[in-house]
């Protein structure tokens, strides 16, 4: 599923001069500490330039730091993705197939990396912000600031050459995120319902096969 595998595109560091934050960004950032679990139901919107109308899409996403995560999209969900912090695991349904990414290799170093797309919404420090991204712009409308990205790695930016995260200026909640690929399509979530540091049952990220379900190991920088 392109939305899942370019969500799990990210950048590697390289040296580059930073742009400096706005303190709306740093006071967003200083906040990202005290989040130990989140989840919020999403609504993504998908813009192909082959269609004419955006596709759109209900979902839940859980977020447990430091990274463990799981993606539900559609209601009964069509596709979930789930990290474990040793698996990446791609679950579809309908199909009754699961794709297992094992994460603790070095020949999948790459994945393990990409991982932090997903939790590009969540960066702990300044750093680690600058060493992933430029800063492209900084802006900031009716209460909410749009923080927009480019990954540092020329390989990532030659698939998802610019990101965007909206956040509330006055309690710093994750708002929403948009990508854009290298095709010109775009893909946007947009976050409701955000429940901060909620108790999350650990069957959430459960790396257990449901009865039924064929397995497949994709090779690492390999997927659908």
């Amino acid at each position: 599923m392109k939305q899942f595998i370019a969500l799990l595109i990210m950048a590697a560091a390289v040296q580059t001069e930073a742009a400096p934050l706005s303190p709306e960004v740093k006071s967003w950032l200083a906040a990202q500490t005290n989040i130990q679990t989140w989840s919020a139901d999403l609504i993504q919107t998908r813009a192909l330039k082959s269609l004419t109308a955006p596709l759109k899409a209900n979902g839940r996403v859980w977020f447990e730091t430091p990274g463990r995560f799981r993606w539900e999209l559609g209601r009964p969900p069509k596709t979930i993705a789930i990290s474990t912090l040793t698996n990446l695991l791609l679950i579809y349904p309908r199909l009754k197939r699961v794709e297992i990414i094992a994460l603790g290799s070095a020949d999948h170093g790459p994945w393990r990396a990409a991982l932090d797309m997903l939790q590009t919404g969540f960066p702990r420090t300044e750093t680690e912000l600058q060493d992933r991204y430029n800063i492209l712009s900084q802006t900031t409308a009716s209460g909410t600031c749009k923080l927009q990205l480019q990954p540092r790695a020329e390989a990532a930016r030659t698939i998802v050459p610019r990101l965007e995260i909206d956040f509330d200026v006055k309690d710093s909640a994750l708002r929403g995120t948009e990508l854009e690929f290298a095709d010109g399509s775009t893909m946007r979530n947009d976050f409701t319902g955000i429940m901060l540091n909620p108790k999350l049952g650990q069957n959430l990220f459960s790396d257990e096969i449901p009865p039924g379900y064929s397995v497949v190991h994709p090779q690492a920088g390999q997927g659908q």
